[in-house]
């Protein structure tokens, strides 16, 4: 009878047989969430911590900018250095609230949603220069050295690509429009010059993720 239920065993010890890979595969998919999770949390964190250099360094170049573009009036460009100091202002807002629980993911994930709303109204913010801060006929140089400046910087310090496309987008968009409705030294070839250098930044920034294998693992979130 004991050899017979041995080679036939009952429905209960299937079951066991049968849970035991179902719950290695579970506990390993765990692992693997608690895995990802933990690496969005230190890639956030990072981010949070470089925030606070870029959101000093906008309103030096801007400072910057306004020091080397003597030929507009004061108006516009006092507009200008407002918008840019809102953006950092709320950079650094946002930094300062996130700081209190700065190793919470939700805490980490708000941040990351209000960092990359920041920037794409810092983009549009910068951009705006290109009317209100510099100069008709302002040379190619430095038309093209406005774009890239702030661009490399965010690239440089937040090490993100979703969080630099958010600026460069609209930065690069109306850089390339005042070189034509200003208009610039350059005109129309500067323009198109303007949009194969936010193109070429950007491509940089895909290349390097690549290179680095971390272009499947984005830290920036959506906008809400």
């Amino acid at each position: 009878m004991v050899a017979i239920l041995k080679l036939f065993p009952t429905s209960a010890e299937q079951q066991k047989k049968t849970a035991k890979p179902e719950l290695r595969g579970h506990a390993i998919a765990k692992l693997k969430t608690l895995h990802a999770e933990a690496e969005e949390t230190a890639r956030l964190a990072n981010i949070l911590g470089r925030s606070m250099y870029a959101g000093m360094t906008l309103p030096i170049l801007c400072v910057l900018t306004i020091g080397l573009s003597v030929e507009v009036s004061a108006a516009p460009q006092l507009l200008w250095c407002g918008f840019v100091c809102a953006v950092s202002i709320a950079i650094l807002a946002a930094y300062r609230h996130a700081m209190r629980q700065p190793f919470e993911r939700e805490s980490l994930k708000t941040f990351a949603k209000d960092l990359s709303a920041i920037l794409l109204f810092a983009g549009f913010a910068w951009g705006s220069g290109a009317f209100l801060a510099l100069p008709v006929g302002t040379p190619a140089v430095a038309a093209l050295t406005f774009t890239a400046v702030p661009a490399l910087a965010i690239a440089y310090l937040l090490r993100d690509r979703a969080a630099l496309m958010l600026f460069l987008a609209p930065t690069t968009l109306l850089s390339a429009a005042a070189c034509l409705l200003k208009p610039y030294a350059g005109g129309i070839w500067l323009s198109l010059s303007t949009l194969v250098l936010g193109a070429t930044i950007a491509g940089a920034a895909a290349l390097y993720e690549r290179l680095t294998g971390t272009q499947s693992k984005p830290a920036m979130l959506s906008l809400p």
